[in-house]
């Protein structure tokens, strides 16, 4: 049966991870293809053995290939990385010894290969930060590009499109993203992915309007069909009227306009009308972004995740592996600081030395601080490292997913006990190294005037502040709509831990997506905070809108927004006052 006509202007809602409007017309991939099952006999066994080998090392030499492609590409460079990681996946002891044992229990290698992504899936799936359980994604495209070679599936799609083609598949691979031409892409959709993919991460990078998350939007388009991608607010609309055409272009060229007017931005002060100074920070994964967070102006790094050194291998990276991590990306940003953040997962989820039994509610079990105060020896190994990290730039040390002060002075006696090895051996280290803590637990919020006195400085962890004060999981479908920011509850939190800090004199910042987020940055200010880090490619925006902004009239703003029992009336009343206050930001179109 072939697809039913589309109507006009039918509507689709994902995730708009990479903003701008695309206006072309759909080139669908369509790649999925049934995964076969059969059984082998056992004399199959060493055919189907040589089979896997062989896809293996074909699919290696395909990523060597689109290596060597982008290599030359400056905009591409930094992103190779990715690449290696698929290729380090590819090389992955534990999905290539389950996949032959499968296979050596009568599966082909189809199936096998099928089964053993499955069960890593699994793991990835268990992972509370997103972009961590967003590498799931990596591997799902190195198997798809496996299960492609077995079955002789060469798709060139990519590399005979149109001009001003909208890319829709189930799912986009990084690799295939890097080999998007901007002059004939104009936008790309997708059934799979989420905002930290490194799909997502490519497509902004690459300046691709685009929208993940759609679910079965491929079950619905069709070749040639006329569509607007709205990479802002993760609209998708199919077969646009005339009107809505008109519209979407006036949209487009005000926000192709703005992002030419944010270029001067950048290097300008970041402060209010009324002279208030604010400090734009990056939240950072790996040295390579460090580039791209100085050309958007951050004024450093105010959450460096430690976690992607952990990922995809069976044993913690050793003292050296990581000193070289974090001393590069000090010397990197300096001399502004960086804040590095102690693993932040649970061992289970990533490390074959540190199993432990499956947690019924992994988001309040041994994760974060929790597991790093269980394992001990792997906690003095990252502390050592950052401690002799610190000795070549500005280094900050912040523990995560703190509830009382208790854990506090535990990490702090851990960390003397390592200024003590690291003195009686001679070893270089900022004796004088800033500690903080994030906030991001109900208890931390109701005792920050006791833990205020304990360390130097507060990070704001929003997205999980938020899940956890409101009892709201927003990776789930049936309650995502009670995921509210502007949730009384939030903004009353956010004010106890403000003040706070002010009272002790105790440095204070927020490094989640409300930071990123130009809506609520009156809020913010109007709180008090002083500082914010965020994901490098928001800094110009926000920039633009704090220099328009007043710190007195976002006090008043704020006061206002108190008084109001619900966070959509909060909202409404933000919307409307931003929109009259700053109305060639907020007036038309969406930042």
């Amino acid at each position: 049966m072939g697809k039913t006509e589309i109507q006009q202007d039918t509507y689709l809602v994902g995730v708009g991870v990479s903003p701008g409007i695309g206006i072309g017309r759909i080139c669908l991939l369509n790649r999925l293809s049934h995964v076969l099952e059969w059984e082998i006999s056992a004399a199959e066994i060493d055919t189907e053995l040589a089979r896997f080998r062989a896809a293996l090392a074909t699919a290696a030499d395909q990523l060597h290939e689109v290596k060597q492609k982008v290599s030359n590409q400056e905009h591409l460079r930094e992103h190779i990385y990715i690449l290696d990681t698929h290729l380090l996946i590819l090389e992955d002891q534990l999905l290539i010894s389950q996949t032959e044992d499968l296979i050596r229990q009568n599966f082909n290698v189809e199936s096998a290969l099928d089964q053993a992504l499955k069960k890593m899936r699994v793991m990835f799936e268990k992972i509370e930060d997103d972009y961590l359980r967003e590498r799931s994604s990596d591997l799902d495209a190195v198997g798809q590009r496996i299960q492609r070679v077995l079955a002789g599936i060469t798709d060139n799609r990519l590399e005979k499109l149109d001009e001003k083609s909208l890319v829709a598949a189930h799912d986009l691979s990084p690799a295939d993203t890097m080999q998007l031409e901007k002059s004939k892409v104009v936008g790309f959709i997708t059934d799979r992915g989420g905002r930290t993919s490194h799909t997502a991460i490519l497509a902004r990078s690459l300046g691709i309007p685009a929208v993940v998350g759609l679910e079965s939007a491929t079950a619905v388009v069709q070749n040639n069909l006329p569509a607007i991608v709205d990479g802002s607010t993760g609209v998708v609309i199919l077969n646009p009227s005339e009107d809505t055409f008109k519209e979407y272009l006036k949209r487009k060229l005000a926000f192709e306009y703005l992002e030419k007017e944010l270029c001067h931005y950048r290097d300008l002060a970041a402060e209010t009308t009324d002279n208030v100074q604010v400090v734009l920070r990056a939240n950072l994964e790996l040295v390579s972004d460090v580039p791209g967070a100085r050309q958007d102006g951050a004024c450093g790094i105010g959450l460096y995740r430690t976690e992607f050194l952990y990922l995809n291998r069976e044993t913690p990276p050793t003292e050296k592996e990581q000193f070289q991590a974090y001393s590069k990306i000090a010397r990197s940003i300096a001399p502004d600081p960086v804040t590095i953040r102690t693993l932040d997962v649970g061992g289970d989820k990533f490390l074959k030395d540190f199993s432990l039994e499956n947690e019924d509610n992994p988001a309040m079990g041994l994760r974060a601080v929790r597991f790093s105060l269980r394992e001990i020896d792997l906690f003095k190994v990252q502390l050592r490292a950052i401690l002799r990290a610190s000795a070549f730039g500005q280094v900050r040390i912040m523990f995560p997913m703190i509830s009382g002060v208790a854990e506090i002075r535990t990490c702090k006696r851990l960390l003397n006990c390592v200024k003590s090895e690291l003195d009686a051996q001679g070893i270089a280290y900022d004796p004088e190294i800033k500690t903080g803590i994030m906030i991001e637990t109900p208890a931390a919020v109701m005792i920050a005037p006791l833990l205020a006195p304990e360390v130097d400085f507060f990070s704001v962890g929003t997205n999980d502040l938020i899940q956890y004060c409101l009892a709201v999981d927003r990776g789930n479908e049936h309650v995502a709509y009670l995921y509210e920011p502007l949730h009384p509850a939030i903004l009353r939190a956010l004010k106890l831990v403000c003040d706070a800090a002010k009272e002790t004199g105790t440095d204070v910042s927020i490094c989640g997506e409300m930071a990123g987020e130009p809506m609520y940055l009156a809020v913010l200010i109007g709180l008090g905070l002083r500082e914010l880090s965020m994901n490098h490619p928001c800094i110009p925006r926000v920039k633009r809108v704090l220099r328009e902004l007043s710190c007195a009239d976002a006090e008043k703003l704020v006061a206002k927004l108190m008084k109001f029992p619900t966070g959509k009336e909060v909202a409404t009343c933000l919307d409307r006052e931003m929109r009259r206050q700053l109305p060639d930001l907020f007036g038309t179109f969406v930042i």
